[in-house]
Formats: structure tokens, sequence, C-alpha cells
């Protein structure tokens, strides 16, 4: 099996840890509370379109995009729509449906994907809903229809601690893969980025302006934005589209197929405190009481993330499945332990990147790590060690120093525009100083975001 390009990255980290999902799936019944969270399309300000105590079917656009207007997002299953949910000055937190039994569907046609052009293929995802699951650079926000990309990249690729397989996900889905990568190359030159050993290859090796790039190498190589910066990064006043989340190509290629919008993707539920670490589908914003009942120790202190240990967010059994969600992580809390003598142990059972600790004599094993910090927020220290997880032509450590000053011109030349913040997660977890990287660059992008309004 042949690639366009094999890309070899030495920089990164692989961090092994326990409690990966076996490849089997189990069956889920839902209890029909599900809710939709314009918090995970980072960007985007909504504004709601339906009431309290109407009737939705899945593929009824729920809330739009206030800025662009025509960018809304679907819901994902038919109901009554139980609750807007707001929060502080109004800010809507989420749009709560309870799921009918039997589901009634929008029906939005079936279409020849090798008929369409273009503009027809964005037409078709925003009158469904679903344009809004694709990214962009700069600024690692939603995109909006109104500026075309030069490219689009696509990272079949996930690497990061326990994450879903998305070759196991794929299984039986291929022809919808294919349909939604089909459809993305008539917008622009598709990128896919795959793992050296990928079966996909074969799959869509024939698709016209589709091409399929190799990358080997520690986590983050399956990261997007490592992907654009290695095979064509984004310069001032460009834009690509970007897809790190896989599944959505996935919703694309089922919506062509089917006439339908269809959310279910396939989640790894995960982590050192799950007693049977399993996959499961489920649909996007399903609450998450049921599939974490029983599947832990209740007793235990634990952490939920909504998410990978790396980029996930904090989360509760009554949370919701983000819409980018592939895993669901349950890993000790930490804060109950007690360690006598602390760090002067040789902590054979912790893992450590600069061989603090004993444990590296143990050679590859995995570890049950916890949330703690262990250590307090202190000033930067120019040690490069940023640079030593971070495969990309940036210098890390000088960019977040440009963001944390507001230096603005600086950010720019220290290329700001090719970033994302899970590009930082791995230098947030290395971090000697405890910085919150990947919020640091958001706050950035958001900046600068205004700025260039």
């Amino acid at each position: 099996m042949s690639f366009n390009q094999v890309f070899q990255l030495k920089k990164g980290l692989d961090i092994r840890l326990k409690g990966r999902a076996e490849e089997t799936k189990i069956q889920l019944k839902s209890n029909g509370k599900f809710a939709l969270v314009p918090d995970d399309f980072e960007g985007v300000t909504p504004k709601v379109v339906v009431k309290e105590g109407d009737q939705v079917k899945a593929g009824d656009i729920l809330f739009v995009n206030k800025q662009f207007p025509q960018v809304g997002f679907a819901s994902p299953v038919s109901g009554k729509v139980t609750a807007i949910e707001r929060g502080e000055r109004r800010k809507v937190l989420a749009v709560k449906i309870d799921a009918d039994a039997q589901q009634s569907y929008r029906e939005l046609g079936k279409k020849d994907v090798a008929q369409m052009d273009g503009k027809a293929v964005v037409d078709a995802l925003l009158e469904a809903g679903i344009f809004g699951y694709i990214n962009q650079l700069p600024y690692a926000v939603s995109t909006n229809p109104e500026t075309m990309p030069k490219a689009i990249f696509v990272s079949a690729l996930r690497d990061k601690p326990l994450a879903c397989d998305f070759e196991y996900e794929v299984k039986g889905q291929e022809q919808d893969f294919v349909t939604g990568l089909q459809a993305l190359s008539k917008i622009a030159k598709t990128y896919v980025g795959v793992g050296e050993t990928s079966n996909l290859k074969s799959q869509i090796s024939d698709l016209k302006d589709v091409e399929v790039n190799a990358f080997a190498g520690p986590c983050p190589a399956g990261n997007v934005g490592v992907q654009v910066n290695h095979i064509d990064p984004v310069n001032k006043g460009e834009v690509v589209w970007t897809i790190g989340d896989p599944t959505v190509v996935l919703f694309i290629g089922r919506l062509f197929n089917t006439g339908r919008v269809n959310l279910t993707r396939t989640v790894a539920l995960c982590g050192s405190e799950i007693q049977k670490p399993v996959h499961v589908d489920m649909l996007v914003g399903e609450e998450l009481s049921t599939l974490l009942s029983n599947s832990y120790d209740a007793s235990h202190h634990v952490r939920i993330i909504n998410g990978n240990v790396l980029t996930g967010r904090q989360t509760s059994k009554e949370g919701y499945l983000g819409a980018h969600s592939s895993e669901i992580t349950v890993i000790p809390e930490g804060d109950d332990a007690d360690e006598m003598l602390g760090w002067i142990m040789p902590r054979l059972k912790q893992f450590s990147v600069n061989r603090s600790y004993f444990s590296w004599l143990l050679g590859k094993k995995e570890y049950e790590a916890d949330a703690r910090i262990k250590g307090g927020e202190r000033h930067i220290i120019m040690s490069g060690e940023y640079d030593r997880v971070l495969p990309m032509d940036i210098y890390g450590e000088y960019l977040i120093k440009a963001i944390i000053t507001g230096d603005i011109d600086r950010q720019e030349q220290l290329g700001i525009y090719e970033v994302s913040p899970e590009d930082f997660a791995l230098a947030e977890f290395v971090d000697s100083s405890k910085l919150e990287l990947q919020r640091i660059v958001r706050e950035g992008l958001n900046i600068l975001r205004k700025e260039n309004a």
C-alpha cells in the first residue's frame, strides 16, 4: 500500500494509560434525554429558533450561528423541546429534548454526490444543519460558508491516550466515509491523514481531488493542525477547513446516502476506573447517566471527562455526549491520595516524562493516572520542553509568551494562524510551569479574531 507521502514525526509523547476500551460493543438503552450544547462548537454565538414545548424531528434546526444565520445546528432526535437552559447574561448553555419512543426524521432526499458541485454540497450541509461541525484554521473555530478554503484537511488518525480507534468505528460504514470525502472534495482539494498501517487507503485511493498521506510517530501525529503544518501551512489571509473528528465525514456521507441527518457515533467508555472498558454507539447530545450507570465504583472519587484526558472537558453523569467526543473517560480524581514522603519516594507506579520517578526503569507499562496537577503555577522556564512534544515548525514557548503579553505582531510572526489549542495539549501535560496552555492559546485566538474582524 503506497501513500502520497509518509511523514515520520519524531517529536511527541505517547502516554500509556490503563483502561483502553476493548474492540467490542454493548447495546445501550437510552433514557431519552438529549441536549445540544452550543459550547461544543467553538466560535459560535447561538440564536435559538425553537421554543419550549415545540415538537421537532431529527434534523430540524435547534439554533443558528448569530453571525452567520445560514449555519444551523440540527437536532439529533425527534421529540419535545423541554428546556432552553441559560447561564450568566442569558448565554445559551443547552437546548434539551425528550426523545420520542418512535423516531421521525426530516426527509432531505438522497443525492448523487458525483453530479453535484461545491456550492450544492455546501447548500446541502447548511440545509441539514451539520455544516457547523466543520472547523477552520486560522482561529480553530467552526467555519462559515462565506469564505471558501484553499484546501480541506481530514485526520482519520486518533492517537491520543485511550482514543477510540477510527479504524474500528468505520467498519461497515466505509461507503459513508467515501461519500463524505467525495462531497468534501467537490468544495476544495481534500487531504486525508491516516496511520502508516491504515486500511482506509484502499477505500479512498481512487477519489478525485483526495490525497491520502500517512503520519507515523508519537502523539500528536493525529492532530489535524500538525498535519496541516507538514503538508500546506496556513499563512495570513488564507483559510483551510479542518475535520479533526473523522466521524463528521460519516455524518456527511450518511446525509447524502440516506437523505437523513444521523448523528450516531461510536464512543469508547474508557479509563482506569471503568470496570469493563468497551465501545458503544451513541447519538450526539445523549445523556451520559445510562452509559455510566454501574460502570465504575461509585465509592471512588473520580473525574469524568467528556472526551480524552488531554483535551476533554470535565462533566458528570448528568452531562451530555459532546458533539466531537469519541471517548468518555473516567479516571481517579486524586484528591484523596495520601502519599507518605510525597515526591521523595521512587513512585514506581506513576508516569514521568523527565525520569523524575524510577518508573522509567520498568519499560513500557500502562499507568493509572489521576487528575492532580502535582505542583503550582510558576514562571515560564525557557527549557525547550514544549518543543520536544510539539512536532510543528513553530517556537511554542515564544508563542505562548507573546500571547500572554498581548503582542499581536509577534504572535503572527510566530505562527499563531497555524495552531489550535489541542496542539498544545501535550505541552500542557509536560509543562513544569503548570500553565493552562490550551486556555491561553484559545484566549489568544479569540482576541486575534476580534482584532481582524
